[in-house]
């Protein structure tokens, strides 16, 4: 392994945990998606610091970022953009959205209607938007960023599942601990902000440790467990459906990630374990009907399919 690329992963989360105090696990697993070529969601109550740790990953990866304040009245073209008519040539132009950047940040996702957050699939899939029959690339990397509130929130819509499967992650922030909340109290806004952090790497950078990532060994006795976790979740009576074969690309790309941080060079059977719950719970939903998926369940279902050894 390239200890010099590797060393940079420490680093990232030093830097966002000046701003993002007491929340190391959740910048790790951010880490861990974005090496994985995943979108992130983030999903907890208003002033947990959800839009905050966005910004955060924008600004240390060195990338360009857009930020788009989701609300009911947001149209697909304020993401994607329009053509104007310009009348001294008499042709129109298109001008771009906020959607061609980097890091994409979608603040509230969920408070815009299911039409404009459907906008965003085409981008988050192939890396591309079509505008009035015209395809435009996006750079690279791209990454959309999402937040959103819990929807027993007032004013949310729920996102469509197509929306949900592009998203690599699924994380919960969580109230912080004591001795961080209380840094939080004395610096009473004070503090750091996002902007005053150092990017850790660039562009370049980034897309290298992705490609190294992707070259993380895999055995086969591990692709077997990844089928067997699959199977259960389709036949185990658990859940409605169960999760598709793009859900088990996802979960093979997230524990090359997440093996990759640890600094290994292959996948164990903790790695699977470890971010299954952070990839599959917002893919599924209780065969009761009941409630969204959340970890309680992921450990219940984990302990039903025996580990390789």
């Amino acid at each position: 392994m390239d200890t010099h690329m590797y060393e940079l992963l420490p680093a990232v989360v030093r830097e966002i945990g000046k701003v993002v105090l007491g929340k190391e696990e959740q910048i790790r697993l951010s880490l861990t998606c974005i090496l994985a070529r995943g979108h992130l969601l983030i999903e907890d109550l208003p002033g947990i610091g959800k839009t905050t740790l966005a910004h955060c990953l924008a600004r240390v990866f060195g990338l360009e970022f857009s930020r788009i304040q989701f609300t009911s009245d947001l149209l697909p073209g304020d993401i994607l953009g329009v053509s104007v008519f310009d009348r001294n040539s008499s042709l129109f132009t298109f001008h771009p959205g906020p959607v061609f950047t980097q890091v994409l940040v979608a603040d509230e996702i969920n408070r815009a209607t299911p039409k404009t957050q459907s906008a965003l699939l085409e981008a988050m899939e192939e890396g591309q938007v079509t505008v009035e029959g015209e395809t435009r690339p996006l750079r690279s990397p791209f990454f959309v960023i999402a937040t959103q509130n819990p929807l027993e929130q007032a004013g949310t819509f729920a996102l469509p599942e197509s929306q949900k499967d592009r998203f690599l992650f699924r994380l919960t922030m969580g109230y912080p601990d004591a001795e961080a909340e209380k840094s939080i109290l004395r610096q009473d806004g004070v503090g750091p902000g996002p902007s005053e952090l150092d990017p850790v790497m660039d562009a370049g950078t980034l897309v290298r440790l992705q490609e190294k990532v992707a070259e993380v060994h895999i055995a086969e006795s591990q692709i077997d467990y990844v089928r067997s976790l699959l199977e259960k979740t389709r036949t185990g009576g658990m859940f409605q459906t169960g999760l598709s074969p793009r859900a088990g690309l996802a979960l093979v790309r997230a524990a090359k990630s997440r093996a990759f941080c640890e600094g290994r060079e292959y996948v164990m059977p903790e790695d699977v374990r470890e971010i299954f719950p952070w990839v599959a719970a917002h893919r599924l939903a209780r065969a009761s009907g009941q409630g969204a998926v959340r970890g309680d369940d992921m450990r219940e279902f984990l302990g039903t399919v025996p580990v390789p050894v």
